[in-house]
């Protein structure tokens, strides 16, 4: 499956210091740390699904020291900033970064056993289809037990709630068609059809939402 283009606005990242830096993820970091704390397991294998720069799994690492974090990415020069993050950073429970495309079918048999899989930010800028294989593919990568958290901008009943989302919503649409806000009853009914249960929803800062699903256990 090709990798989509977004907006420029929906994936600003500049090169900093031989890293690159976003400043959505240094404002929505510590508040998605602070959600992990609360629902995410103590300890095991967590799979952050496409990393970005880097600079969320750091904190994710740093923050739950209990889990051994796996950031993943499909872009090269992405990869090539986690790698810089987490070399500064000097913690030892990052693994290398691995090449993944979290909306490509297939994934979730090389991936098994993860006992928390975290997406940030990504499912308004795939399609519905591409969200649904996404979904499918986490699903098969949970351990029993295993819990999935979904962050991002997401519809509430279908409706957009801010101005901000409604442009936001419009740019993203119109750079692609295929592409844009999800609402947050049918990404719960493609979690449920994968065999997942949501265990909860958290209203998140700069009206973002948080989705947190959980496979049963075995």
């Amino acid at each position: 499956m090709p990798v989509r283009s977004v907006p420029g606005a929906a994936s600003a990242a500049e090169p900093q210091g031989g890293k690159l830096f976003a400043p959505s993820a240094a404002r929505n970091s510590g508040a998605i740390c602070d959600l992990l704390a609360q629902i995410a397991p103590k300890a095991g294998c967590a799979l952050e699904l496409a990393s970005g720069t880097g600079q969320h799994v750091v904190d994710f690492a740093a923050r739950l020291p209990g889990l051994i974090w796996h950031p993943s990415e499909v872009d090269a020069a992405r990869r090539a900033s986690i790698r810089a993050y987490a070399g500064e950073a000097g913690l030892a429970n990052i693994t290398l970064p691995v090449e993944l495309d979290a909306t490509a079918p297939g994934w979730g048999a090389d991936h098994t056993g993860q006992d928390l899989i975290v997406l940030v930010n990504l499912l308004h800028l795939v399609s519905e289809e591409e969200a649904r294989t996404l979904i499918r593919e986490a699903a098969a990568a949970l351990a029993p037990g295993g819990r999935f958290v979904i962050y991002g901008p997401i519809m509430r009943a279908g409706e957009l709630t801010s101005d901000g989302d409604r442009a936001f919503h419009a740019a993203i649409t119109a750079h692609d068609p295929e592409t844009g806000y999800k609402d947050d009853g049918q990404v719960t009914a493609w979690l449920q059809a994968e065999g997942l249960k949501l265990v909860q929803k958290v209203e998140m800062p700069a009206n973002n939402l948080a989705l947190a699903a959980e496979k049963p256990p075995a």
